[in-house]
């Protein structure tokens, strides 16, 4: 694995961009030609807001040039190909997978001069833009409408804790691509790309090493590259760590009736 992608990733602050392009380049072995693509986007942006002082309509005029303009709103679906993953696709087709476009519009506000970050509001991940000391708009990444209080209120409800002393925390940067490799890795896995799929797990273990649910993950991959005798002993840690798990119950009744020594490599 190139030592530049894991450094990338475990920077306090990676340069987003950069970090995809290299994930990309690593998981698909194909570095995507996008900067070109990026940067225009990022002027078109720019020249949008460039006029308006008021902050709040500065937001207002920021997301009605990306979403309608830029064609970059689209309705909430249940599932995300890998192409959608993928940043080339991604920009071309305006087909992005809610995790990469998360990443991508905090890194084009940034650069337009917003002050922004992502933050968790049940159920989902959404871009919090601050205008002013009084004036904050959270909205939904996918279609680009904000968040009103009454369904803000009803949504921080869900969160423990003292709704009035509650303090909403930016997700760091780290959170964003590892959110992106999971979703990546669990479509890579639907569509039967198991390669590139052990390449996000390879990835995630990097990131956060002996992470049980990941060793089950890079288990069941190896498994079905054929490669048993090597995925029992992440099944095994799997089943070790998280004894309690429904999935590691089972695991272990099927790994307790085979010798590992009669299995053969291939």
């Amino acid at each position: 694995m190139n030592p530049l992608l894991i450094t990338e990733i475990c920077a306090d602050n990676p340069d987003l961009l950069n970090a995809l392009i290299l994930l990309e380049e690593y998981i698909f072995e194909d570095k995507p030609e996008v900067l070109a693509e990026f940067n225009a986007l990022i002027s078109h942006c720019q020249q949008a807001i460039a006029l308006e002082d008021d902050p709040l309509l500065k937001v207002e005029l920021f997301l009605d040039h990306f979403f309608v303009e830029l064609l970059f709103i689209e309705q909430a679906q249940k599932s995300w190909s890998s192409d959608s993953h993928r940043l080339a696709y991604a920009l071309q087709f305006r087909q992005v997978s809610p995790v990469l476009k998360v990443i991508l519009l905090q890194h084009v506000a940034r650069l337009c001069g917003f002050n922004c970050d992502v933050v968790f509001i049940p159920e989902t991940l959404m871009m919090r833009i601050i205008c002013t000391d009084d004036y904050v708009v959270i909205f939904d990444v996918t279609t680009g409408e904000a968040l009103d209080w009454q369904n803000f209120d009803k949504r921080i409800d869900d969160l423990e804790g003292d709704p009035e002393s509650l303090e909403i925390i930016g997700e760091n940067s780290q959170t964003l691509l590892r959110n992106y490799l999971t979703s990546l890795k669990n479509v890579l896995i639907a569509e039967n790309h198991y390669h590139a799929a052990l390449r996000c797990v390879d990835i995630l273990l990097a990131i956060k090493p002996n992470d049980p649910l990941e060793r089950r993950d890079r288990g069941f991959l190896l498994h079905q590259l054929d490669c048993f005798k090597v995925a029992y002993d992440d099944y095994r840690y799997f089943v070790e760590q998280c004894p309690e798990d429904p999935a590691a119950q089972l695991l272990k009744l099927q790994l307790d009736n085979i010798k590992i020594g009669d299995i053969v490599l291939h």
